[in-house]
């Protein structure tokens, strides 16, 4: 691992950077991605990423959402993980999802339609342990919180 990552996994893991991430890296990310037309996630210097269009829960309005991701390049679908950067509460973004499974994701520039499942049992177990060994802050976010981080797959329509 190149000491830059293992660097940002120390600061992503810390309660200031919890505090102080979620209202600056989404809107970086969303202005970069829309003047690059959906070509450069910023955030995906360190994580992939993608940028979820889904509808509102309550709304049902257009919702577009900057979102580390885990890809799964063999069957070309996308873990999204509800980290909330370790704050308590689930982020907004995944009650969408159960609201309204079908969405989209812009990837490396293209917009892909998508249906999200929340995964359960053995399932989420194993995908978990995946994404710990693919960003290990995770483990330091759910140890904050009282509620399970909830786990998406986002398979191609």
């Amino acid at each position: 691992m190149s000491p830059g990552r293992r660097l940002m996994q120390k600061v992503s893991s810390t309660r200031t950077f919890a505090r102080i991430a979620p209202h600056f890296i989404p809107a970086m990310d969303r202005t970069v991605h829309r003047l690059t037309r959906g070509k450069v996630l910023l955030s995906a210097k360190m994580l992939p990423g993608v940028v979820l269009t889904a509808r509102g829960a309550k709304s049902g309005l257009s919702r577009r959402t900057p979102l580390a991701c885990m890809p799964e390049e063999e069957s070309g679908s996308w873990i999204l993980i509800g980290s909330n950067f370790g704050r308590p509460g689930h982020p907004a973004w995944t009650a969408n999802l159960l609201a309204h499974p079908d969405a989209e994701v812009s990837w490396r520039g293209a917009d892909i339609p998508v249906r999200a499942r929340l995964l359960k049992g053995e399932e989420r177990a194993e995908v978990w342990s995946a994404a710990l060994k693919f960003w290990p802050p995770y483990a330091t976010y759910q140890s904050r919180v009282n509620r399970e981080i909830r786990l998406f797959r986002l398979e191609r329509r």
